[in-house]
Formats: C-alpha cells, structure tokens, sequence
C-alpha cells in the first residue's frame, strides 16, 4: 500500500473539478503541466488565466524531500519557524554523505563513523516534526521517490535540482532551495513564476543501443544547458508511450541540466506497471478512474504548436545513441563521430573507468541491460580495459538484483559495487590522494553532470556522459571511441568479437523483493524530543538571522569578485569533501566562490583585497569586508547559478556580506536562492556593461530605496581612476520579494509573522 494515500486521493478528487474550471477560464485544451499546475493553486479553483513566464503564482505542493546535505540547513530553518509539525508529507533521505572507496560495505560503515553526527541529527528533527526519515544505504533520494512517494498529477518539491527525477511517474517535481520547502513545510504557499512549455513530441521507437538516456542527451544538446529556463518539458507522442516508467524518469532528471523547472510525461501503461510492480496498487486504481486528467488535452497533442511556446520533435526509430561532454552536459556527439572530434580537441581517448548509477540510471531496468554487456565480455573472452563502478539506486533495486544475478555480472570483471547512494555522481569518490594535481585522463558514466571537478576533484578529469548499456561497452573496450554498433574487439584468445545489442527487463520477472528498505517512520508526536546542537560541533552549527536591510542605499561596496565563463553552484559552493560541512554555514562559508575563474588574472581563488592591495582568498577577503562592516559584490556572466539547488551557494555569500549578485542571465533556482536569502539578484540591462567592471571598482546603489517591482535600479560605478559609469539593473523581485529582502531573508518575515 502506498504511502499517504489519503492524500492523494483527495489530490484525484479535488482535481477534476480545478481542471475543468481551469479550462474555462483559460478557453483552451489544456496540457498536462497546466492541469498539474492549476489544480496545485493555492487559492483552489482557477480566477484567472496565468501569463507563461510573467505572473508570480502561489502553489500548494502536495509533498516534499530533502537529501541530507540541504535538509541540515533547510531543517535548521525549519526549526527557527515556530511550528510543531510539518504541514505537508515530509522525507529526508541520507545519499549525499557516503564517500564511495573502497565497496559499500566498507564505505557506509565509513560514513556513519565520520558523518554520525550528521545523521544523529537529521534523525531526531525528523521524528520531531513527523518527517519520514531514510537511513544511509536505503537509496539515493530520486529513485526512493520514485519507487515510494510519485505519482501521476501530483506536485512536489525537494531541495535537489533533480527532483524532477519525479516526472517519470507524471508528477510536476521542482527542485528548490531550502528556504522554499520551509515555507511549505511551515504550512506556506510556495510562489513560482508561472512557466512557459516546451513540448516534445516522441514518434517512434527505441531500439538496439538506443535508450531514453540518448533522448536527454540529444534535447540537450538542442536547447543548450540554459534552453529550458522558465520552463516545463512536456513529453508525448506514441514514443513517449513506449518507454518505461523509470527510463521516462532518466530523461525527466537530466532535464535539470538544460535549465527547465522540470519535464513530465503524461499517464499510461507503463506507469500503471511500474506503481502495481512496486506495491502501490491502490495508487494505480485512483489514477485510472481519472486518467483523462493525467495528461493533456487530445487536442494538444493533436496540435502541439498552437499549445506549446516551442515544439520539439524527436524520432525514436532514427535517434543513435549519444556521448556528451566533456565539462559541460549539452556537448552532444553521436556514437560513432567521437574519434574525429576527440583528437581535434585533444581529449583522451583512453578511458580509465566506467561509472554506472546515481540518481539518473539506477533503475532495475538500467542495471539488467548493462549487465547484459558485462556478461557478454565474460561469455565472450573478453578482458575489461577500464574499471568498473556501480551505485544501485536503492536497497530494493540492489537487493532485487542481486537474488536476480545482474550484480554478479559486473562482479565477474572485478566491478566495485558501491553503496546505495550518490558516491562519484556528486563528488564524493575518494579516486585520487591528491586530484588537484592528478593527470589528464577520460572516463564515462551514466550520471547528470560532467562539470569540472565535479566526479573526482581532478580538473584534468575528462568526463563524458551516456547510458548504462554504453558506459559498459566502453568501460569494455578502454576507447572513448568504440562504437559497438559496428566495432569488434579481441578477446584474450585474440578473437575478433563483436558486442550483441544489450537486452533487459524494464522490470524484475520475479518481482521486487528487500529486506529492510531503510525506512524509518517518525513517531506520532515529537514535540517530547529535544534537539541539542553543541557549539564546539565543527558539522553542525544553528543558524543566526541575517540582518535587515536598513532602509537607505547602499554606497560603497567593494567587488569581491567578477567571475569569468560558467559559474555554476559546483564553482560557488562545491561539493564532495565540502559536503561535511553543510549543516555548519561558517565553516562552509570557507569554500564560498573558490572555484570560480577571477576575470582579473584567470586564476580560481585569487581576488584583490580592496583594503589592503593585496591577493587573496576569495572567503578571506569577503571575511576582511565583513569585519569591517562592509557589503561586497560579485559580477557573473550568464546562466549564473547553473547545476545543484544547493542554497548554500547563496547563504555562503550572504553569511559573508555580499549584498548583490549582478550577472548577465541567472539559473532558475539560484535566482529565487539569492532572494530568499535577502540578497540582490541583478541582471545588467545592457549584458555589454558587464565589460565596464574594473578590478577596484566598488558600486553605489543609488535608488534602493526606490526599490519596487518592474522597476529598473540603478547603480554608479566608482573605478579607481576616479571616473563612473551609470549602469541600469534589471531584476525579476515582485513585492513580496522585495518584503524579502527588506526583512534580510525570507525566513526573518515568515518570523514575524508569528509573532
């Protein structure tokens, strides 16, 4: 039986009457992410028909989860909010803080010495406030979700970017900052800048080497990794209909790295077989008994152009499968042609390991047909040229495949299996003794992100995206090039062999099956549970406001840093060893922006300190500000903010005294970060007046206190030549927004009102 299944019941119910007079009002069929969207309003039946990238919109999300390195700081919000239980379902899954080694055994009992604390903590705020709580090694958050809470026409929210895994099962999942599943876990509306649509429409079928992860990496590379900003991705089409459950939900994840607020897929069988296959039956029937409502108007689909603010359309039958990277997800190139382009850019063709898993190929269905390749090299003679590492996606998923044999097939060529959880995905990969100086080399996996650094800490690292079934056969071959649609290799009785086409099961023949799933429920009331924090912890530290804005401009503020080319949340706040830290802001307030290229000297961590004339720390110069009392800024380029919802990249920055972020364009979540933080999120109305940005400048705000929505602001800029330039900021706050940072965070007015 499925969890809270009286809520969503009462969701189906509630929905065709919000549907239909959403039609109404609006006068047109409707796709599914509007029908998911007006029935999820805060104020209940539509009033009005919404403009798609312009109206402010409150929403009522059905649930929210949490992984363990956002929900510290979102649970040590959660506890300043005066409230004694969560108002909406509630999960906290612990994937983040496990630092795959050595194998998962070793690896978890690791992570629970290190990171006890951690877990100790997340464990008792959740039972206090009625959160569901998953302990380490029960899964990585996405799959868990997917397996346990999604389903068809539901709205949630997480504090990942991939929450949008979600989709998969017809759900509209947004990843978010901390301070927004605050606001819904305080019993809130959460506000969301109504979408625009992208519809891609999948004809065809897939086949042979070809998977749903080559649909992502194909849309990818068509919209760029900022394409989809503003955005939702609507699936459909028969090709949609003849993928399964979990491989919809690879190509909904990965829709985070084109930027769109998220991707979903209309109901059908496949989800049906997937809710029956993983004990929710009773979910399946209440879908069925609305399912006109579970995907999108006949007439839509008949006619996508007219519904859509940009169609997509994909032939399945004729897609090939695809390699993206390096260092940038949305470098497309089609099995087959890397060879040519590799040695034009000078990228390794040797490749050193071959990495399966993470939140977006973990499923049961990935697993087998990998596995198929794998035991194709044994029956085959074949000698595996790199090394291999799976991350199963979940204790059911492990558990499953393994009575099933799959894990036994990549054991047989000396794979390391990880633990259940992100592991080299996020960073947490102890590869290299020292990765800041570690050589240039090439791997492959079937994760979301290849950004610099991210996987192992080296920059030298050349990571290249694909599916399953094709990390395997490269991982095989050793060759960044091989394509096994018509490439051989010799076995190790120097045979010529040739890969057959991989085959699986899109779910287990025998069924799901574990033991102890993880799951562990809070009690019915936790208000008896008292949480300590000491204030010697070096992993977890409770939070102070951040002051309010006093109401008259701000003169004066130095600029900490002007960052050069892509600057994502990876680049202001990194990951893998950092993560440790993520429940204590000043200690992670060390890592603040260390990763982003200084325009002035191309060097990463190394900005002038205005104070003193000297070269620094990018922390320890915004430290040097802030004892002083003084605001700083930083300068960005476009899609600022990229990647992780991870908040910390906005609350670093604030716990230093950065007042303003003024960048060419923004990514979504970092945007709405900024501002919930009590920080300016600026855009430059001329994006060639970023240019004018010198290395002594400081800025004077100049009409702040003017500061209303619509509104241009306007900022002088002192250079040190003692001449100015006038540059006019646009910005997206509306007046609750501007409440925000008059109070200096969301979470100071949520505070006050309380009071």
């Amino acid at each position: 039986m499925a969890f809270d299944i009286g809520m969503i019941k009462k969701v189906y119910q509630n929905m065709v009457e919000r549907v239909d007079k959403a039609r109404e009002i609006t006068g047109k069929p409707l796709t599914l992410s509007e029908k998911i969207l007006y029935s999820h309003l805060w104020e209940g039946n539509a009033t009005k028909a919404f403009t798609r990238g312009k109206d402010y919109v409150d929403f009522a999300p059905d649930r929210i989860a949490c992984q363990d390195a956002t929900a510290q700081m979102a649970l040590l919000q959660f506890m300043q909010a005066g409230k004694l239980k969560v108002a909406v379902p509630t999960t906290v899954h612990c994937d983040h803080l496990i630092q795959a080694k050595s194998g998962a055994a070793t690896d978890l009992k690791s992570a629970l010495d290190t990171s006890s604390e951690v877990f100790d903590f997340l464990g008792s705020v959740s039972n206090k406030y009625g959160i569901g709580f998953w302990k380490p090694g029960a899964g990585i958050i996405h799959q868990v979700v997917l397996e346990n809470y999604a389903f068809p026409g539901g709205m949630m929210i997480g504090t990942d970017s991939h929450t949008v895994n979600a989709g998969g099962l017809g759900m509209v999942a947004i990843g978010v900052g901390g301070a927004d599943a605050v606001d819904v876990m305080a019993g809130m509306a959460w506000e969301l800048k109504f979408p625009k649509l992208i519809g891609i429409k999948l004809t065809g079928k897939l086949s042979g080497w070809t998977a749903p992860k080559d649909v992502i990496l194909k849309v990818a590379g068509i919209l760029t990794v900022k394409g989809g900003t503003g955005a939702i991705v609507e699936y459909f089409g028969e090709g949609a209909q003849s993928m399964s459950c979990t491989g919809k939900g690879t190509i909904c994840n990965m829709g985070a790295e084109i930027g769109a607020t998220t991707s979903t897929f209309g109901y059908d069988a496949s989800m049906e077989r997937y809710l029956k296959a993983t004990d929710r039956a009773d979910v399946a029937e209440a879908a069925n008994e609305v399912k006109d409502y579970l995907t999108g108007d006949a007439e839509v689909y008949a006619n996508p152009e007219k519904y859509f603010d940009q169609v997509i359309e994909i032939n399945l039958s004729e897609l090939k499968p695809q390699i993206n990277g390096p260092f940038s997800p949305d470098l497309a190139t089609t099995v087959g042609e890397m060879n040519e382009k590799a040695t034009k850019n000078g990228w390794p063709l040797d490749v050193e390991w071959g990495l399966i898993g993470s939140c977006t190929n973990s499923s049961y269905e990935d697993l087998s047909r990998a596995a198929s390749i794998a035991k194709q090299a044994t029956d085959k003679g074949l000698v595996t040229k790199a090394e291999f590492g799976i991350n199963p996606g979940s204790e059911q998923v492990r558990f499953t495949a393994e009575r099933d044999g799959i894990l036994k097939a990549f054991e047989d060529l000396d794979a390391t299996i990880f633990t259940n959880a992100c592991g080299p995905c996020i960073g947490q990969w102890a590869r290299y003794n020292d990765p800041k100086n570690a050589p240039k080399n090439s791997i492959v996996h079937s994760f979301n992100r290849n950004f610099s650094k991210r996987a192992d800490g080296n920059p030298n690292t050349h990571a290249f995206v694909t599916s399953p079934e094709m990390v395997a056969a490269i991982a095989i071959s050793g060759r960044l090039d091989f394509n096994p649609l018509t490439d051989t290799l010799t076995n190790k009785n120097g045979e010529q062999v040739k890969l057959d086409e991989p085959t699986g099961w899109e779910l287990p023949p025998k069924g799901f099956d574990v033991k102890d799933n993880g799951f562990e429920a809070p009690i019915a009331d936790g208000s008896g549970i008292n949480i300590s924090v000491s204030e010697t912890s070096d992993r977890i530290q409770l939070l102070t406001p951040f002051k309010p804005w006093d109401g008259k401009n701000i003169l004066g503020a130095p600029l900490l840093i002007k960052a050069f080319g892509k600057c994502t949340t990876d680049h202001i706040s990194m990951a893998g060893p950092w993560l440790k830290y993520r429940g204590h802001l000043d200690n992670i307030s060390n890592n603040c922006l260390i990763g982003a290229v200084n325009a002035f000297g191309k060097e990463t961590n190394k900005v002038l300190n205005q104070l003193t004339g000297e070269y620094d720390a990018v922390p320890a110069v915004a430290r040097a500000y802030k004892a002083k009392n003084i605001q700083s800024v930083v300068v960005g380029d476009h899609n600022y903010g990229e990647g992780s919802s991870r908040e910390h990249a906005a609350m670093e920055p604030r716990h230093l005294n950065v007042i303003a972020v003024i960048v060419k364009s923004f990514a979504r979540i970092h945007e709405t970060n900024l501002k919930k933080q009590g920080m300016l999120g600026l855009t430059f109305a001329n994006e060639a007046d970023y240019d004018l940005i010198q290395e002594k400048d400081k800025f004077n705000f100049i009409d702040l206190m003017e500061f209303a929505p619509g509104k241009e602001l306007t900022v002088e800029i002192e250079h040190a030549d003692s001449s100015k330039d006038v540059v006019k900021l646009n910005h997206t706050y509306n007046a609750a927004q501007i409440e925000w940072f008059r109070y200096g965070s969301a979470l100071n007015l949520i505070k006050s009102l309380q009071k």
